[in-house]
């Protein structure tokens, strides 16, 4: 039986093959389904070939479900077409397309707060560009971006579609913007070392307030929400709160989307100080003795992480005039948590042998690339130092050009090169300042100027002032080439006309016309020096009938011809609002080469700046100076006048010899002053910039060459002591001191109240 089976089934195989060989080839075609043609409709604007080509079935291959599908995605994935469908027509495919609509124009309506051009920039769709609802769709989250960046979170854009002929349209964006939602409330979570008012300075974000009208920073961005984050670290590790952190930022929208609630929950954790303090090398021959002049950190004070950055920037270069380029220093950090002492090892090591192989600059379109490079600390072909980059990139920005500079290191042609990316993006430089003030020396004042710090792109500044003021007028013009013969040295020159009504002071009016060369050059970071070379012509006139001899003596016009040079050190964490630092300058001026002046004048002034407690400034400075005739008595405008700016609670030349008979202030050949001040916040809010300050002033002036009976001269030491307020205000500095002598003399001419207000002084 099984024999049999077996036959049976063999002779069926046998008759199935002869079958299927014996059937013709177009009977085969149409059993397997062969594609036959492809017919494409609806097609306007695109060819036909084009949406084949699209197709992954052709002309001759079968009909494949799964092929077809894939086709049928793959023309949706173009964006040219609104609907697509396939269906088999007998042995041909036919494929049915709906077009996209092209755009014609795209208009918004609505927008009072953000223009056409902005939102324009925003959007991807353009004219002559093919609408699809994924593109509009996506422009509105964009537009929406946009307006929540600007604090307007109840912001609503709808697309509408206006339809033309020829299968085109009109996409209108109708924009509602809606109330700037502001911030009603900043509050903090888990902080006991510091106020919430205290914390809310540190951050960029503010509460919104009816004196912020100049500023967005009261409307919610999450990207400055991340910067608030960042800022509250590094304050906080600057005050020696090694353990501190975030722990949310939460941003609450009120339900009527008019207001926002700002929740920082941080954790504080202990305060630390430094503890033991140590260098350790692995460089040969590198001996650590002389590196310490660099930390920045002691044993015993707060914990400070960015004095531990500094110690850094200062051992890399310390180490680097050594000769040695390939350092790495790294600090390692060993936290005690029970005596709460951090102690830190600057570890010295060779860093890897990387040079630079190109400095690329993107972004200038008007500053030329020299004017960048020269502020570089790097060059081609230097080994690659990051405390010199980072010292390059301040300088860069230190010259104002632009509003952004973003320095970046990469890979370079081989392992040991690197390509430095410098990417700027420029602001204006040039200026119109027009301005008003009261000056108690001056009167009222009336300022304008023009001024271009980057002239033609080169880095050049010019400038021209105007002061007419009630008792004293100037005009002066100046340029600086900062890099005079493409050498870092700063030449300039400068041309004024000045004249003083000095009647109320001395019975005389003055005029000071003339010009002046200048060259400076740094000797190192700290240390700069200069020289001036200055022509002016003087004269003294209006001097009344019943003035001092002296001041009619001094009747008259003269010529000065002077040499200067100044050599100053500055330390200071900032010229303009320095908080810790150090700096002294000492200048020595010879009249005589021409003229007919003759003198030598040297002075000298120093100060100090120390942090006492947060937003506490404590300074001392003073200013000493000496003149004497060369072969000639000094004469009365080359003298020393001190009084009210430089001596507080005393009238301007209120101090030093004095005609007693008329009162007039004659200068004195020598003079000093001193002052003690420490200035603080109000607890005001920080955008106001309203600082309070208390002080005590000294000074004293004296001795004549020429003297008599009626001059009062005893060069007797003055003092006062005071308070006042300082404002940054939007239209100017505006300056209150009250002082209030406690040492003076009887002929000193005193002053209670002064004020500085608006311009330029």
């Amino acid at each position: 039986m099984r024999h049999r089976y077996l036959l049976l089934l063999v002779g069926w195989a046998i008759a199935f093959a002869s079958v299927v060989v014996l059937v013709p080839p177009q009977l085969s075609a149409q059993t397997s389904g062969i594609v036959r043609g492809i017919i494409v409709e609806g097609t306007q604007r695109v060819e036909p070939d084009t949406v084949r080509s699209y197709l992954l079935v052709q002309e001759g291959d079968p009909f494949d479900p799964g092929r077809i599908d894939r086709s049928l995605k793959s023309l949706f994935a173009t964006g040219l077409f609104a609907d697509v469908a396939i269906r088999r027509a007998g042995d041909n495919l036919v494929v049915t397309v709906v077009e996209n609509p092209v755009i014609n124009r795209i208009a918004f309506e609505g927008n009072q707060r953000v223009d056409d051009e902005t939102l324009t920039a925003e959007v991807s769709l353009r004219p002559r560009v093919i609408y699809t609802r994924t593109k509009v769709q996506n422009d509105v989250k964009r537009i929406l971006t946009l307006y929540r960046r600007s604090g307007r979170f109840a912001a609503t854009v709808e697309p509408k579609v206006i339809q033309l002929e020829q299968n085109r349209i009109d996409l209108v964006f109708e924009i509602s913007e809606g109330q700037r939602t502001d911030i009603s409330r900043i509050r903090f979570i888990g902080n006991k070392a510091y106020s919430d008012s205290r914390l809310r300075e540190v951050i960029r974000t503010t509460e919104s307030a009816w004196w912020r009208i100049l500023t967005a920073d009261d409307t919610y961005d999450p990207d400055r929400l991340t910067l608030d984050r960042e800022l509250l670290r590094r304050f906080y590790l600057s005050e020696g709160y090694a353990d501190f952190r975030v722990e949310s930022a939460l941003a609450e929208l009120t339900p009527d989307r008019e207001n926002f609630f700002i929740t920082f929950t941080v954790e504080e954790g202990h305060r630390y100080r430094f503890g033991k303090v140590d260098i350790e090398t692995t460089l040969r021959d590198l001996d650590p003795a002389p590196l310490e002049e660099a930390i920045e950190v002691e044993q015993g004070e707060w914990y400070d992480a960015e004095k531990v950055e500094t110690t850094i920037d200062g051992l890399s270069d310390a180490v680097g005039v050594l000769g040695y380029a390939f350092v790495d220093v790294r600090p390692r950090v060993d936290r005690d948590r029970d005596v709460r002492e951090i102690d830190v090892t600057f570890e010295i090591n060779e860093g890897p042998r990387v040079f630079v192989e190109r400095i690329d600059i993107v972004g200038n379109v008007r500053t030329l690339d020299k004017v960048i490079r020269r502020e570089f600390r790097l060059v081609e072909g230097d080994a690659f130092n990051a405390a010199r980059l980072r010292r390059s990139r301040q300088r860069v920005n230190d010259l104002d050009f632009f509003e952004r500079v973003d320095i970046e290191r990469i890979p370079g042609s081989a392992p040991d090169k690197a390509v430095i990316k410098v990417g700027v993006e420029e602001k204006s430089t040039g200026s119109l300042s027009v301005g008003a003030g009261f000056s108690t020396s001056s009167g009222i004042l009336g300022d304008i100027g023009i001024r271009e710090r980057n002239l033609l792109g080169r880095g050049q500044d010019l400038r021209l002032n105007l002061l007419i003021g009630e008792r004293q007028s100037q005009i002066d013009l100046g340029f600086t080439e900062p890099y005079f013969l493409d050498r870092e040295i700063s030449a300039g020159f400068d041309l004024f006309r000045v004249a003083t009504d000095r009647q109320n002071e001395s019975s005389f009016d003055s005029t000071n016309t003339g010009g002046a060369l200048r060259a400076g050059y740094p000797i190192t970071e700290e240390i700069t020096q200069s020289w001036r070379y200055t022509l002016r012509r003087s004269e003294v006139t209006d001097v009344p009938d019943n003035a001092s001899r002296f001041i009619k003596a001094a009747e008259g016009t003269n010529t000065l011809s002077e040499v200067s040079h100044s050599i100053e050190y500055d330390a200071r964490d900032s010229r303009i609002t320095p908080t810790e630092g150090f700096f002294s300058r000492l200048s020595t001026d010879v009249a005589g080469v021409g003229g007919d002046i003759r003198y030598m004048r040297n002075t000298v002034g120093v100060g100090q700046y120390f942090p006492i407690a947060d937003q506490w400034v404590l300074a001392f400075v003073g200013t000493a100076g000496y003149i004497v005739g060369l072969g000639e008595d000094v004469r009365l405008l080359d003298r020393f006048f001190i009084g009210a700016d430089d001596l507080r609670g005393f009238a301007t030349d209120g101090v030093g010899p004095r005609d007693t008979t008329t009162e007039d202030a004659l200068g004195g050949e020598w003079s000093y002053t001193g002052t003690a001040e420490v200035t603080f916040p109000l607890g005001l809010p920080s955008e106001l910039a309203i600082r309070g300050k208390v002080f005590t002033d000294i000074g004293s002036s004296g001795q004549l060459s020429d003297t008599g009976p009626e001059v009062a001269d005893t060069g007797s030491l003055r003092a006062s002591v005071g308070a006042g307020l300082s404002w940054a205000s939007p239209f100017g500095p505006i300056g209150v001191d009250f002082g209030f002598p406690v040492l003076k003399e009887g002929f000193d001419q005193t002053e209670a109240i002064r004020i500085n207000f608006g311009a330029r002084f």
